[in-house]
């Protein structure tokens, strides 16, 4: 016997679907059967992503997103929605980090981290989410209501780690947000869930892996590994499945370990 997550019909929102783990997520949830809009400031790379996500015959749209202004947001949601239909899913992925030490962090730099991982994480979820409880409560009998939105967090919002200080301090409040969020939207049928990457190996940070930092910190990891975006796939499509109606304000770790 075997089982598989369908999500034909659904509409899922990636925010920072231009590379590593949003590219991955986006074609995770196509080949599910979702319609995919991919989000991020980086157009050229969304439209590539869209052609390989319809050379695969899956369905995609691009929409432009800067997820530290607001108007932007609100315009992007407007504009997926006038485009493809209600939004069913939301995958809060775009973020961003430093390296210092606190005593080293200016203005711009902790600005820089809050204003898109936690400031702009918020009002992403708060733009879609009023849009799916606005749908809850004026829905007919029968129809499909409510939502998934996953937020896309760090083992770093958990356990703090050495020379990120801030952003950890910032993916801790993506956590705590995505309980809150869970509590006063549930009942609306709209459940709001975490996933806490540990170490992925993505373009951004793949040359660190082959430098000494990089090996001394892989040497300390629980099974002396980092991990692939597709290694997230199995959580994200639970989270987002029909059928995961019961998972509501949960904190999923996905770190291989690292975190025992």
């Amino acid at each position: 016997m075997s089982y598989s997550i369908n999500l034909e019909g659904r509409v899922a929102l990636i925010t920072g679907a231009s590379s590593g783990l949003g590219a991955q997520f986006a074609r995770t949830l196509s080949q599910a059967g979702a319609c995919v809009v991919l989000a991020g400031r980086r157009l050229e790379r969304l439209k590539d992503l869209r052609a390989e996500i319809e050379g695969n015959g899956g369905d995609a749209h691009v929409v432009q997103l800067d997820v530290t202004d607001v108007a932007s947001i609100k315009a992007a949601v407007a504009h997926a929605e006038t485009e493809v239909g209600t939004l069913d899913i939301l995958i809060n992925n775009s973020g961003v980090s430093t390296t210092q030490r606190l005593t080293d962090v200016t203005e711009n730099d902790y600005d820089y981290v809050m204003d898109t991982n936690t400031r702009g994480a918020f009002f992403v979820a708060q733009e879609v989410g009023k849009r799916m409880l606005a749908r809850a409560r004026g829905a007919a009998p029968g129809t499909f209501i409510g939502g998934r939105i996953v937020n896309v967090a760090s083992m770093a919002g958990l356990r703090v780690l050495s020379q990120i200080g801030v952003y950890a301090m910032s993916k801790a409040a993506v956590i705590h947000m995505t309980r809150a969020m869970a509590l006063e939207w549930g009942k609306y049928g709209i459940n709001v869930n975490a996933i806490c990457p540990g170490y992925i190996d993505t373009e951004i940070n793949h040359h660190h892996w082959s430098t000494e930092q990089g090996k001394k910190l892989v040497d300390l990891l629980p099974r002396k590994r980092v991990g692939q975006p597709k290694d997230l796939d199995t959580a994200l499509l639970m989270l987002c499945a029909n059928e995961s109606h019961f998972i509501n304000g949960a904190v999923i770790q996905a770190d291989d370990g690292f975190g025992v």
